[in-house]
């Protein structure tokens, strides 16, 4: 089994990407989108998958640009000025087949405003050409339909601090489903999985971490491959959420509980104090997280079942994502 601690791990994870994201000009216009976040900070632990799928799908570069259009209640992707070109099938296609080709991977991130790769909402048009709506691009909503449970995000996006280390945290997470749990039959790798992200959950949604808690505690009600995917289905929708300061604040209350007959009364003040100053926006979450780990690695051992809590480091600390939230 492999470790899913940040420290341990010797391989970066498989992430799809847009390719244009990694500064290869294959746009329509024979540019690029590069991002400097994903080739300069995330590539050190992303092992980056790149499709553009327009390109494989056999559009040229440059090409005519493309667009969604109503057709009879159905987004079609279309060309923008010739409008006998129709792609929007070829598209779901190659969605289709990038991900059987690429089960592996554990995250993807996406280009905004693109027809093909925008996961948030991007214009839809009238035939005539007037704007109507908006919808996912084809290929990102064939992605999600295939995969609801995979991490996925735009590029742009991920310059807000709270939704990088969601993301972040999702894939790693999902890269350890991946490893441990999703390619066996003993129910024991899903009961430590969920042990090891109980307060990953607590800290997203204290309703999701119920329901989670109570699929685990009645194993025997269903198949196992069929509660796998249940179980899966839910995790995921509650970790990709973005979190709150009042639900980080329980967690850390939470974990701290386990240290209260075994540190000092200057100590505990110490933590209490790194919580409240981190609820009132004095100090970014990386403060308690980091005493919390201090403690723990003192006061437990290796094998303790409060070391080996993902909430506590969820991704590399190289990253510093727990510092500017």
């Amino acid at each position: 089994m492999k470790s899913n601690n940040p420290e341990t791990s010797i391989t970066k994870i498989p992430v799809g990407i847009s390719e244009c994201l990694l500064g290869s000009a294959v746009r329509y216009n024979g540019g690029h989108k590069h991002s400097k976040l994903c080739t300069k900070e995330l590539s050190g632990y992303f092992d980056f998958v790149p499709t553009c799928p327009e390109v494989s799908i056999g559009l040229g570069v440059p090409r005519e640009p493309i667009r969604l259009v109503n057709i009879d209640g159905e987004t079609r992707v279309r060309g923008s000025d010739d409008p006998s070109i129709d792609v929007t099938d070829a598209l779901k296609e190659h969605a289709h087949e990038y991900q059987q080709k690429n089960q592996q991977i554990a995250g993807f991130i996406f280009t905004q405003n693109s027809p093909s790769c925008g996961l948030n909402p991007v214009k839809v048009y009238h035939k005539n050409g007037n704007p109507l709506g908006k919808d996912q691009g084809a290929f990102a909503k064939a992605i999600v339909k295939h995969a609801p449970y995979l991490p996925t995000e735009e590029a742009g996006r991920l310059n807000d601090p709270l939704l990088r280390e969601t993301f972040v945290t999702a894939v790693y997470t999902y890269h350890d489903w991946l490893e441990n749990v999703a390619n066996t039959d003993k129910k024991r790798a899903l009961v430590e999985f969920h042990a090891r992200n109980k307060y990953r959950l607590m800290s997203h949604s204290i309703q999701g971490y119920k329901n989670l808690g109570n699929l685990v505690a009645n194993l025997k009600d269903k198949r196992f491959e069929e509660l796998k995917s249940e179980y899966l289905l839910e995790f995921m929708a509650t970790i990709k959420s973005p979190t709150s300061k009042g639900l980080h604040c329980n967690t850390l209350e939470h974990v701290q509980g386990y240290l209260k007959k075994r540190i000092t009364a200057r100590e505990k003040a110490q933590l209490h104090d790194s919580i409240e100053h981190y609820r009132k926006g004095y100090v970014p979450l990386v403060v308690p997280i980091t005493l919390l780990n201090h403690y723990t690695k003192i006061h437990f051992s290796p094998n303790a079942y409060i070391r080996n809590q993902t909430y506590l480091q969820p991704h590399p600390l190289e990253l510093g994502l727990h510092n500017g939230i």
